[in-house]
């Protein structure tokens, strides 16, 4: 079985992206970060054509997310639980996959701004929420997989320019500390349990020809809880749609489960 994540910055602009992506890459579910579109303009019938049942939590002009699966899927939520929240950010499921039951919770993690900022307090609050919420839905779930933007660089060596870019935002103390206790919960990165060949990222900024000199970061990630370790056969960065015309500034992360 394979799941994919991939923040597609506008499936507007890249729906034709998305659709050609699956035809060369035919994954039993896509969870897409950054639709910028509202429920009512999601191409349900477009992505049904293609086989695929879509879960939508979309918002005008900013975030929104979707599961995309060729499974059936259940017990839809959106957002955190117990989490008053604006935002469209979250959005999780049961799909009837092969190897048994599997919870998959798909977010767009908060970005955040400078440290000190409003907007990095209300990211710090958001990730505190996220984590009560899943050791809840862990509790529920033993089979899960978190996985979407998290706008966090784990560690240094998913950064360019760990030194220079250090304490600035994706690289603080604290966010690191977040996807510490992540971690803490029982979920493990599952690209980390292979080796990988070094300045792998999964995202690049359009400027600077960010992409050409692999100015990236590695912000995008798949985490599965512990009974699903031994079923991870790979978990890879395509970087083939990052170069297409027009491209989101995101790669797709695969993970693939022994069936």
């Amino acid at each position: 079985m394979k799941i994919a994540t991939w923040n597609v910055n506008s499936l507007t602009a890249r729906l034709q992206h998305v659709l050609d992506w699956l035809i060369a890459n035919p994954v039993d579910l896509l969870c897409l970060q950054e639709l910028k579109m509202t429920d009512d303009k999601f191409p349900l019938e477009v992505l049904k054509s293609a086989g695929y049942e879509a879960a939508v939590f979309g918002q005008k002009t900013y975030n929104g997310v979707a599961l995309l699966s060729l499974h059936p899927m259940q017990d839809v939520h959106r957002n955190i639980g117990g989490f008053a929240d604006e935002h469209s950010r979250v959005i999780a499921a049961t799909v009837d996959a092969p190897g048994g039951p599997l919870r998959v919770v798909n977010g767009y993690f908060v970005n955040g701004q400078a440290p000190g900022s409003d907007k990095f307090a209300y990211k710090m609050r958001w990730l505190d929420a996220l984590r009560d919420w899943l050791r809840a839905e862990l509790a529920a779930h033993p089979r899960l997989v978190l996985l979407g933007d998290f706008n966090i660089t784990p560690e240094d060596r998913d950064s360019f320019d760990p030194v220079g870019l250090k304490e600035t935002i994706h690289h603080t103390t604290e966010e690191r500390q977040h996807f510490q206790a992540l971690l803490d919960l029982g979920l493990v990165d599952s690209f980390r349990l292979f080796d990988q060949p070094e300045k792998s990222f999964s995202w690049w900024d359009y400027r600077m020809l960010g992409y050409q000199k692999n100015r990236g970061l590695r912000i995008d990630h798949i985490l599965v809880s512990e009974p699903l370790v031994a079923e991870v056969q790979a978990c890879t960065i395509d970087r083939v749609p990052r170069k297409w015309e027009k491209p989101s500034d995101h790669a797709p992360v695969v993970l693939e489960l022994r069936r």
